[in-house]
C-alpha cells in the first residue's frame, strides 16, 4: 500500500475510511467455488474504473477440481507485477488459510469463513483477522441449495463494501456474466452479492476508497492473454484455424471457434494435433494464413509437420502456450521451457521465426506481428506464449480497430510467370501466390516437401539443396535487419543488466524500479524476437558488469538455462549467466532481487 496500510479495526465504534493507491487481494478456496469468478469480476471493475490491473491464479489439474488461489492487484498508478505480498487474504477453508496465511503482509487481514476456518492462536497475533459466517449467511440469502454456488458472490459483495466499489457497476458485470441463461440464475447472483454488500461491518474491519484514477484519454479493455492473442489473429486477417484441446491452449481454440464464423471464417476441432496442423497449413497454401496451437506436448506432434511448412515456405502461425513439462507435467502451472523446441525442434535445419509476448497488451500486438512475418517471408511463425499471460487478466488502452484490422483476402490477378523459390533475390524472400491465380507462361510450380528446385519440382541436386538452404535462412537473417532494437529499461550502463522474456516483463521491471530507487545501478532488456534476434544485442550487454538472464526454466547441466544458452552461443559472452526456477510459479520482484543480488557477490 502506497498511502495506507490496510488494517482491521480493533476500537469499537465506526469503522473508518482510508484512502489507499493500491490493494492485492488473495483469494483462496477450491475452484469449484468459482475463485477465478470473483477475481474476474475485480479485474473487470478495475479496467472499466480506469485502474490498472494485474492478476495471478492457481488450478488443479485435475477434472475433480481443488485448491485454487487468484490474486488480483488493483491501483491507480502503473502495476507491473501480480503484487509480492497481499495486504488482504479471503480464506474460504482450513486448508485455504493455513496454506496462504503466509502470503500476507505483516498486520495485513485475513478475511475468513467461520463456519470452516478455525484461526490460529499465533496467526492471530501477527495478522488482523476478521471472521464472517459466510456459507451460513449465503444460505439465509439465497437458499440451502444454492449454498456452495453462490457464497463466491456473496463473498464479493464484502469485498465490495470494504473496498467501497462500484456496486452498480459490479451488478452490470454480474448481468454480462450470466446474460442469455435462465433469469432465476441471475437473480440468485444478484440476491447473494446484495447480501454481502449489506452485511453490517461495524467495527470488525476498517474500509478503504482507492484513490482517484488519472483520466485516460482512450478506453480500456479488460482481458487475458489468451483472449488478447486470439483477437489480434482475428483482426490481422486470420479467417481459419485448427487444432486439438489441451490445457492452457483450449481457451483461444474455443473463442477462435465463436468467434471466426462472425467473420466468414470458421476453426475446425480435429482428431489429433498433427491432423491440426496440417489442416492449417493446407489454408494457408490455399491463401489464407492458417493458425493452430497448442501447448508442449502437441508442439512435440507437430514438429514434423512444422518442417513441411518450412521445406514448402508456407506462411503460417503456430501457438504455443507454454506449461510445466515435460510429458504431462504441470497442465496448469507456468514455465519457460519450451523455447528450444519453439527455435530448434525437428529434424534437419529448418528455421523458423519465434516471437514472445511480453505482457496481455502485447499478445494482441504480437500476433497480429505473426501473420504480417509470416505472410511477407513465407514462413512458419512460433507464437511462444505461457500460463501466465494465458490466464492472467490485465487493463490496457482499447486497440484502433479501424485502422488496425487487415483484409488478407488472395490476390488472384494473373501473373506472366511465377517461381516460389526463387533464387535470384540475396534476401531469400521470394513471392508466393495462391492457388487458382493464372500463370500465363503456362509453368505453374507445385509444393513439396522434399527438396526442389525453383518451381518447386523434386531434386536430388546437393547444389540446389545447398541453395535452398541457404534461402530459407537468408530469410531470418533479412528479417533480423528489420527488427527494432529492444528498449533497455534504466539507463544503458551500469552494474546489472537483467534479460528477461515473455511473461517475466512486469517482475523484472518492477525490479530495477526497486533496486535504483536504493541508489543500485541496475537496468533490464526484453526481448521479443528470440528467432531471429534483434541486431546489436552485444552492444548493449557491454555497458553493463553483469548480464543476468531471468527465465523459469531449468539451469541445465551448464548452469544457465535456455535463453542464457542461446545467448551465450551467439555472444560468446561468459559474463551472460542465468537465474532459473521451474517451480511452476511466476516470479516475485523480491525474488529476482534476492537471487540476483547471490549471484553478482
Amino acid at each position: 500500500m502506497n498511502d495506507s496500510t490496510l488494517t482491521a479495526s480493533t476500537a469499537g465504534g465506526q469503522s473508518n475510511n482510508a484512502n489507499i493507491s493500491e490493494a492485492v487481494i488473495r483469494i483462496a478456496g477450491n475452484s469449484q467455488d468459482g475463485i477465478q469468478s470473483i477475481g474476474g469480476f475485480l479485474a473487470r471493475l478495475a479496467g472499466r474504473s480506469e485502474q490498472e490491473v494485474m492478476t495471478f491464479m492457481t488450478i488443479p489439474s485435475t477434472i475433480s477440481g481443488g485448491p485454487s488461489i487468484f490474486q488480483v492487484r488493483i491501483g491507480t498508478g502503473e502495476v507491473l507485477s501480480a503484487g509480492d505480498e497481499a495486504d488482504v487474504l479471503l480464506a474460504f477453508y482450513q486448508h485455504s488459510y493455513e496454506g496462504h496465511i503466509d502470503s500476507l503482509k505483516e498486520s495485513g487481514i485475513v478475511l475468513y469463513d467461520s463456519d470452516h476456518v478455525t484461526p490460529n492462536e499465533e496467526w492471530q497475533k501477527k495478522y488482523n483477522h476478521v471472521a464472517i459466517p459466510i456459507s451460513n449467511l449465503t444460505i439465509e440469502a439465497i437458499g440451502g441449495t444454492a449454498r456452495d454456488k453462490g457464497k463466491n458472490i456473496y463473498a464479493l459483495g464484502l469485498i465490495c463494501r470494504i473496498f467501497n466499489l462500484n456496486s452498480d457497476k459490479l451488478k452490470g458485470l454480474i448481468n454480462e456474466k450470466f446474460k442469455g441463461k435462465n433469469p432465476a440464475i441471475t437473480e440468485t447472483a444478484l440476491n447473494a452479492f446484495n447480501a454481502g454488500h449489506l452485511y453490517e461491518l461495524g467495527d470488525l474491519i476498517e474500509t478503504f476508497s482507492f484513490s482517484e484514477a488519472t483520466h485516460r484519454d482512450s478506453s480500456q479493455v479488460v482481458m487475458n492473454g489468451n483472449e488478447a492473442l486470439a483477437y489480434g489473429l482475428i483482426a490481422a486477417g486470420v479467417r481459419f484455424g485448427a487444432g486439438y484441446p489441451i490445457t492452457p491452449w483450449s481457451d483461444i481454440m474455443e473463442l477462435l471457434r465463436r468467434e471466426l464464423p462472425k467473420y466468414g471464417g470458421s476453426f475446425i476441432q480435429c482428431e489429433d494435433e498433427i491432423a491440426s496442423i496440417a489442416m492449417a497449413l493446407g489454408a494457408s497454401y490455399g491463401g489464407r494464413v492458417g493458425v493452430t496451437g497448442s501447448s508442449g506436448p502437441g508442439i512435440s506432434l507437430k514438429t514434423e509437420a512444422l518442417g513441411w511448412g518450412i521445406m514448402a515456405e508456407i506462411p503460417l502461425v503456430l501457438v504455443d502456450v507454454q506449461r510445466g513439462g515435460p510429458s504431462t507435467g504441470m497442465p496448469t502451472n507456468v514455465e519457460q521451457s519450451d523455447l528450444n523446441i519453439a527455435c530448434f525442434g525437428g529434424h534437419g535445419d529448418s528455421p523458423r521465426v519465434v516471437l514472445a509476448p511480453a505482457n496481455v497488451e502485447d499478445c494482441f500486438y504480437s500476433a497480429m506481428e505473426a501473420v504480417r512475418i509470416a505472410r511477407e517471408f513465407n514462413v512458419p511463425v512460433v507464437l511462444l506464449s505461457d500460463q501466465a499471460i494465458g490466464t492472467r487478466i490485465e487493463a490496457f488502452d482499447e486497440p484502433d480497430l479501424k485502422t488496425l484490422c487487415k483484409d488478407i483476402t488472395p490476390d488472384l490477378t494473373p501473373v506472366e510467370e511465377h517461381k516460389p523459390y526463387s533464387l535470384e533475390d540475396v534476401s531469400g524472400v521470394s513471392p508466393r501466390i495462391a492457388p487458382g491465380t493464372q500463370v500465363k507462361s503456362g509453368k505453374y510450380p507445385v509444393i513439396t516437401g522434399l527438396e526442389h528446385d525453383e518451381l518447386g519440382h523434386p531434386t536430388g541436386s546437393s547444389q540446389l539443396h545447398q541453395e535452398m538452404t541457404n534461402k530459407r535462412r537468408n530469410k531470418l537473417k533479412t528479417l533480423a535487419k528489420s527488427l527494432p532494437f529492444p528498449q533497455v529499461y534504466g539507463g544503458d550502463h551500469g552494474d546489472v543488466l537483467i534479460v528477461g522474456w515473455g511473461s517475466t516483463q512486469g517482475p523484472i521491471h518492477e525490479a530495477v524500479d526497486r533496486v535504483r530507487k536504493a541508489g543500485e545501478k541496475w537496468s533490464s532488456l526484453h526481448i521479443r524476437h528470440i528467432n531471429p534476434l534483434p541486431e546489436g544485442l552485444e552492444k548493449a550487454f557491454d555497458g553493463f558488469k553483469h548480464v543476468m538472464v531471468v527465465e523459469m526454466n531449468d539451469e541445465g547441466l551448464y548452469g544457465y538455462g535456455q535463453l542464457a544458452g542461446i545467448l551465450r552461443a551467439r555472444y560468446c559472452d561468459p559474463k551472460i549467466k542465468g537465474i532459473n526456477k521451474s517451480d511452476g510459479m511466476t516470479y516475485k520482484v523480491k525474488e529476482i532481487i534476492k537471487r540476483v543480488t547471490a549471484a553478482i557477490n
